[in-house]
């Protein structure tokens, strides 16, 4: 199976068009073409594209048990709706398992990331690519959802009557057979690939769910309302529309008897999805509790990120790398270094970043044996995140993106035993000196936070530590204006 690099994708890609331009034909009021997923054709990519394209796209994976593909009735039937929206539909045709699931898997990461790879040649903003599944094609949607890395992972997600547990006793055997293959009786095969489980608030896409609630072939109860609960629990945006009957694969065809309201509901939640510019400058906020919204309730909605998001508009995009506990010191109990979110925000090719630690580093267990080391290690951070070139200078010689120190926010943390608490103190009096040194040093900005959320004040700080939903917005409020006033001045 041959292994594109994205160079020789785009050649690609350019010399296909160039053949293609003379025969390309219009369907649905759309330009019809396919290409290969891999190598041998057995894999493919059909694109619908409207003449009223509008960026936002869909990649479309049909059900079929994951032993065929149901390619018209929950694929090319899908067309004219999605035409009419100005929306691209990109149909997967996806390989069959048969016991080795990273087929389906890698068909389906390689085909998100040729349409954000095509974005300019296609019509399509990179920031509003979704994944729609039916059955077994919806419990590849959510698994591309919950595993994917951040170049391959959708937008938002459409699940029909999904396949979502792979625990065969509760869900449909056939697709639990076919996708784990010898790994059926293994529980943490089924763990891992029960998408309900992966569920992540600041990595898993909104989604929306259909279903009937006769459906006798995929159980909605231990499937699609799993996930709604899964999302639902870790505060991420999710819709359930349950119809009375219908059973299981009604997909796109008319003889649905709740066909109509089903597509206006679909359409009515599309337009809640509204992306960022194609151009947009990307945002992480890198940093632990504070940064991960701890104790807020939907903290992808209303931690200060997403509160950050809103308030800067579609000219930025802002992701959410914080880890709750984590601490800048490589030696400390929990180091930001060492997790996923570190390494999704040097992937991602930020713009701008936003560090915000420093407040874990303070515990007795970390600063007491590991303080010498606070200004070394945030002098290797940030000299790691200066080598990226960001994403909007992409072909710009020596860019590096734009780096902002935060001081930490004043804290009173009272709880757990000595050695674990936070000590406003030293992040008062030692932590905030040695941030303002780096980066004076380096001639980096710095937002100082430690005084906007106020101490003693329910409304804003929930246990004297963690900001409440109104604390967050404050925090937001100060890192949008720094970020947007040295933006004018430019």
């Amino acid at each position: 199976m041959m292994i594109f690099s994205r160079l020789v994708l785009c050649r690609a890609l350019a010399m296909f068009f160039a053949i293609i331009a003379a025969t390309a034909i219009s369907a649905q009021g759309a330009r019809n073409f396919k290409v290969n997923i891999t190598e041998d054709g057995e894999a493919t990519l059909e694109l619908f594209i409207p003449d009223n394209a509008t960026g936002k796209a869909v990649l479309c994976c049909p059900g079929g048990g994951y032993s065929h593909v149901s390619y018209e009735n929950e694929g090319t039937g899908w067309v004219p709706f999605f035409s009419r929206q100005g929306i691209t539909l990109a149909i997967l045709k996806y390989r069959m398992p048969q016991g080795d699931k990273q087929k389906p898997l890698s068909d389906a990461y390689r085909a998100m990331r040729m349409l954000r790879d095509s974005a300019e040649v296609w019509n399509i903003n990179p920031y509003d690519v979704g994944i729609m599944g039916f059955s077994a094609g919806g419990h590849l949607a959510s698994a591309v959802s919950t595993h994917a890395e951040v170049n391959a992972r959708p937008n938002f997600t459409i699940l029909f009557y999904p396949v979502i547990s792979m625990n065969s006793s509760v869900s449909h055997k056939g697709s639990c057979v076919n996708f784990l293959g010898d790994g059926l009786e293994d529980e943490n095969m089924q763990k891992e690939w029960s998408s309900e489980r992966k569920v992540n608030r600041h990595k898993t896409p909104p989604a929306i769910i259909l279903m009937s609630y006769d459906d006798t072939v995929v159980p909605p109860v231990t499937n699609g309302l799993e996930y709604y609960k899964s999302m639902r629990k870790h505060g991420v945006p999710c819709a359930m529309y349950i119809y009375p009957t219908g059973g299981h694969g009604w997909g796109s065809r008319t003889t649905f008897a709740y066909h109509d309201q089903m597509e206006m509901e679909l359409s009515n939640w599309l337009k809640t999805i509204q992306a960022p510019k194609a151009t947009a400058k990307r945002v992480v906020c890198i940093g632990n509790s504070i940064t991960d919204g701890h104790g807020i309730d939907m903290p992808s909605v209303n931690g200060y990120p997403a509160q950050l998001q809103r308030l800067l508009g579609d000219e930025y995009v802002v992701k959410n790398c914080g880890n709750s506990g984590r601490t800048l010191l490589n030696n400390g109990n929990l180091p930001i270094t060492k997790e996923w979110q570190w390494r999704e925000a040097k992937a991602w090719n930020p713009d701008i970043v936003v560090i915000k630690l420093g407040t874990n580093d303070s515990k007795k267990i970390n600063w007491d044996e590991h303080s010498r080391e606070f200004t070394t290690d945030l002098q290797h951070m940030i000299d790691t995140l200066s080598a990226i070139t960001p994403n909007a200078q992409r072909g710009v010689k020596k860019a590096k993106p734009r780096i902002m120190l935060c001081c930490p926010i004043k804290g009173d943390h009272s709880d757990g035993d000595e050695a674990g608490r936070c000590r406003d103190s030293v992040v008062r009096g030692e932590i905030i000196p040695m941030i303002r040194e780096v980066a004076k040093k380096n001639k980096l900005e710095v937002i100082d936070l430690y005084d906007v959320v106020e101490l003693g004040t329910d409304d804003f700080l929930r246990d004297k530590l963690h900001p409440t939903k109104k604390g967050a917005g404050k925090i937001a409020k100060t890192v949008a204006e720094a970020i947007v006033r040295k933006s004018e001045k430019k």
